[in-house]
């Protein structure tokens, strides 16, 4: 039994790690943002267009309510007058419904937006999407759009312990440009 297990395991490891390691085309740095149209979590609509004027932190995730992705939002969330003080709003993008996101916001407490991406189309454009066999994610990726609209940060696969830290010192730094 314990061989059978672990075979499935090695299987599974080598149908699923190409699929993981497989880096998807994102949005070059000088390039113009892929524009999109979401729904919030409070069910209206965010643009991108919405913003201009504006430096942009868009930020893709895997899931609403997992250690990683509850932790990473935390961070936006504390670091929230740090980006006003930048001129600087934040977006989370994932997969998951408005109605997940409405769950996730009122348990964790989070006032910023989470845009809703079931149809893939976005998580796509940004070259986040995901495949783990079955399922579809968003990668763990984040752009910086600057605020006239053209990408000024990339960074692929983040910390999520860290990571609004990372933005606040990229930010600082690509303002002074």
């Amino acid at each position: 039994m314990k061989i059978v297990l672990l075979l499935l395991v090695v299987i599974g490891m080598v149908l699923l790690v190409p699929r993981l390691l497989s880096h998807a085309t994102l949005p070059e740095v000088g390039s113009a943002a892929p524009d999109f149209t979401l729904p919030t979590q409070e069910g209206s609509a965010a643009s991108l267009k919405d913003y201009r004027g504006k430096w942009v932190v868009l930020y893709f995730y895997p899931k609403d309510q997992t250690a990683g992705c509850t932790r990473e939002a935390h961070n936006f969330q504390v670091d929230q007058p740090k980006f006003r003080e930048r001129d600087a709003v934040v977006l989370g993008v994932s997969l998951d419904s408005v109605e997940s996101h409405k769950k996730f916001c009122a348990k964790e407490g989070l006032n910023f937006k989470l845009l809703s991406d079931t149809g893939h189309s976005v998580t796509q454009a940004y070259g986040s999407l995901t495949n783990l066999g079955v399922v579809r994610i968003a990668a763990r990726n984040t752009f910086i759009i600057n605020p006239e609209g053209k990408v000024a940060k990339v960074y692929r696969g983040v910390n999520p312990a860290h990571h609004s830290d990372e933005v606040l010192a990229d930010l600082d730094r690509l303002q002074k440009l």
